[in-house]
């Protein structure tokens, strides 16, 4: 990988985005490489969760914008409706992920640099990082899925705000908007999204963390709390009887540290699918 770095220590992935030099703007290659890596992470029993973050004193500068004026110009080849945005490419794929996915934001994420973090499950910035919707500013749209998934964690108001007006925001706002989870040190922002990393996932069953994570946000998109009943139905009907669970009571009658047995490539249960309409309200 050229365009990023992945390491696996205790249990934890973390995925660097490494053009230092560049401030880690975004390239077709670095898109590709994020979600070939995040492919990796599902299929590595040893991994529990990911730490997403940026090397150098930037975490992502946006897009990188070295082709001037021809930036943002798609293929003149192919369909106008096969042209897929590749931040919403990598954003995709970090929403079915099967870990959970911590961003530690070391410095400015402006563009795609900010967008893509949105499908995290948690945003670990820097005090003083400043981050930018910037697109309007650009002569484009938001993208990464930005305007699915930033309504949905700040208000209205205050998304409208920031993709209108393209402004940088400092840290301390996002904090303050509910879009960062918490602001730390340079020196201690690695060390406390490992920390976070370990507190989630180090006494869950893996299999239920990647069932929980997709039924939280998949139900997001939920239009009836019929569809969230049908899924959790559908989940604790397959993992009661599971060896899991067996071991999770076992273990607490015992009054000793859980050993789940399962594992997400092997023992994932489909919960999902598209039989869910919403069915008639009962009289």
């Amino acid at each position: 990988m050229a365009d990023i770095r992945l390491d696996v220590s205790d249990s934890i992935a973390t995925i660097t985005l490494n053009r230092p030099a560049q401030l880690n703007a975004f390239t077709t290659a670095m898109g590709q490489e994020l979600i070939d890596a995040f492919d990796t992470c599902d299929r590595d029993e040893s991994v529990r969760a990911i730490v997403l973050t940026g090397a150098g004193r930037a975490f992502c500068a946006g897009a990188d914008l070295s082709a001037g004026a021809e930036t943002f110009v798609a293929p003149a080849d192919g369909e106008p409706e096969s042209f897929r945005d590749g931040g919403g490419e990598v954003v995709l794929r970090m929403f079915d992920s099967r870990k959970p996915i911590i961003a530690a934001i070391n410095g400015p994420a402006v563009g795609v640099g900010i967008t893509m973090t949105l499908a995290a499950d948690f945003r670990l910035a820097v005090e003083g990082a400043r981050i930018g919707f910037v697109f309007n500013r650009r002569g484009i749209v938001p993208e990464s899925c930005s305007s699915w998934f930033l309504p949905r964690l700040v208000s209205m108001q205050k998304a409208l705000d920031w993709v209108y007006s393209g402004r940088l925001v400092e840290s301390a706002e996002a904090y303050e908007a509910g879009l960062f989870y918490g602001l730390y040190s340079p020196e201690t922002l690695l060390d406390e999204a490992e920390a976070l990393a370990r507190r989630i996932t180090e006494h869950s069953a893996p299999v239920s963390v990647a069932l929980s994570r997709q039924m939280l946000w998949r139900g997001l998109g939920a239009d009836h709390p019929m569809i969230a009943h049908r899924v959790e139905s559908r989940g604790i009907r397959s993992r009661g009887a599971s060896a899991d669970a067996a071991e999770g009571v076992s273990s607490f009658l015992e009054k000793r540290p859980a050993r789940f047995p399962d594992t997400v490539v092997r023992d994932l249960p489909e919960i999902f699918g598209t039989d869910l309409p919403v069915p008639p309200f009962r009289d």
